[in-house]
């Protein structure tokens, strides 16, 4: 690792954690490994033995869900509580223990409390982008952002690295997503839902489920028609990456609405009561389920989206009554639900906000509230060789700031991707021929597969 780089209804607060708008509206590394291990009498054939013995053997990882926290989670009142700290920084929560021995989480995340085995806790996680925008683009690629280049998102690489032809997509956004394919190209975007699905009824995705009396033989017709004019402008293809990968679209999603498995893997009806409850009664815990359900189904990479999280006024109120039980709740039932269906070892789950909030308490309002603060945040992760019961990194006793070494989005970015079984040093190619690393800063942290 390396140091750090200078009086709502539940359906209008389902609504608004899901749509509340932020206040802001062989390459080198490679090659000095080799000479190195040549140096203390390791030939190359022995050092690939160890890198296959290491870390090949840890990546786990089939699929992935990613949780983005938009607004940005306040750390100290979740799951890096200080209670020592002089009041103005601990506020009014309380930890509670959970089911591992010595690692405590904020009082009102009881259902995460109960299964802190399965998920690991990183602390005292740093940047320094304290801009909405900036930060979204940094956590949800594990690359610092560039004015000259747009990074694929998670999602993109994991669709291009992993994924097949299939009837059904490989990326979905629940019910849309920060992660852009940027230079790869719009062939790898993800399907967006547009809304997310209520617990109990069926779930309809635009451009999966037949709407309006429209029949599958009707599809085939018009899908034929429009072969006919693709032929005409076949021409206007050459060299085009847009009509390409809408091509490649328009191909998708005639498979997708023709397809019985594509429409009955978003439809969360399907699973049992039993099932159902451990989610609640949320929209973001129907995200959760229908993450599951769509991963079983074959999925390769889903992104689920919970807003809200942007608490510079009433931080504690918006916390205990708004956010943390739907999430608390919601997060849980995916965790544990995974692990019922078989899928939690051959599923990384990435849970992350785009930074944390200010330890001091401010006084724009009479309980105060607490503003961007990229120094210190936590990230989740689960799945994929990753073991769960554990906290890497620390912050310091106000949690102001990483206690040692620090952890950066990219570290934890390429630890991801080691889970996943992709090299997170592998190069692609711009349109225009510029070499771009997946992450090109980013050490997986060890720690996590131990």
């Amino acid at each position: 690792m390396k140091p750090a780089k200078a009086g709502m209804t539940k359906d209008k607060r389902d609504s608004y954690m899901a749509t509340h708008k932020t206040c802001d509206g062989v390459v080198r590394r490679d090659f000095l490994r080799v000479g190195v291990a040549g140096m203390t009498g390791l030939n190359l054939a022995g050092y690939l033995n160890m890198a296959r013995a290491g870390e090949l053997v840890q990546a786990q990882g089939k699929n992935a869900i990613f949780v983005n926290l938009t607004g940005g989670p306040s750390h100290i009142d979740t799951f890096d509580m200080k209670p020592d700290a002089p009041a103005e920084y601990r506020g009014t929560f309380n930890p509670i223990k959970t089911n591992v021995s010595g690692i405590q989480i904020s009082e009102h995340l009881p259902h995460l409390a109960a299964c802190a085995d399965k998920f690991a806790i990183f602390r005292g996680v740093s940047h320094t982008l304290g801009a909405h925008r900036l930060g979204t683009e940094y956590v949800n690629t594990g690359n610092r952002p560039l004015a000259s280049l747009e990074y694929p998102g998670y999602g993109a690489v994991i669709t291009k690295e992993l994924s097949k032809p299939s009837d059904i997509p490989q990326f979905v956004a629940i019910p849309r997503s920060n992660q852009r394919a940027g230079f790869l190209g719009v062939r790898y975007a993800p399907l967006n839902t547009g809304r997310a699905p209520t617990i109990g009824s069926p779930f309809s995705v635009r451009g999966v489920s037949l709407g309006s009396g429209l029949t599958v033989t009707e599809v085939k017709k018009r899908k034929a028609l429009l072969n006919d004019l693709d032929n005409t402008f076949a021409a206007a293809q050459e060299n085009s990456q847009l009509i390409e990968g809408l091509d490649e679209f328009s191909q998708q999603a005639h498979a997708m609405i023709t397809s019985p498995r594509s429409r009955q893997a978003f439809d969360i009806s399907k699973e049992s009561p039993t099932f159902t409850e451990k989610f609640g009664d949320s929209s973001f815990g129907a995200s959760c389920l229908l993450a599951t359900r769509l991963v079983e189904s074959g999925v390769k990479f889903v992104t689920l989206t919970s807003g809200g999280w942007d608490t510079h006024r009433d931080n504690f109120t918006a916390l205990k009554d708004r956010q943390l039980p739907n999430f608390d709740q919601g997060l849980a039932g995916l965790f544990v639900g995974l692990e019922e269906k078989g899928l939690l070892d051959s599923t990384v789950v990435f849970v992350t906000g785009e930074f944390g909030r200010t330890p001091k308490i401010n006084e724009r309002t009479a309980e105060g509230g607490r503003d961007h603060y990229p120094r210190c945040m936590f990230m989740l992760m689960a799945g994929g060789g990753v073991r769960g019961g554990q906290v890497i990194g620390e912050s310091d006793a106000k949690a102001t700031g990483p206690a040692n070494e620090a952890i950066t989005p990219d570290d934890v970015a390429a630890t991801f991707y080691q889970a996943m079984g992709v090299d997170h040093l592998k190069e692609y190619h711009t349109t225009t021929g510029r070499p771009i690393m997946i992450v090109r800063d980013g050490t997986p942290i060890q720690q996590a597969f131990a």
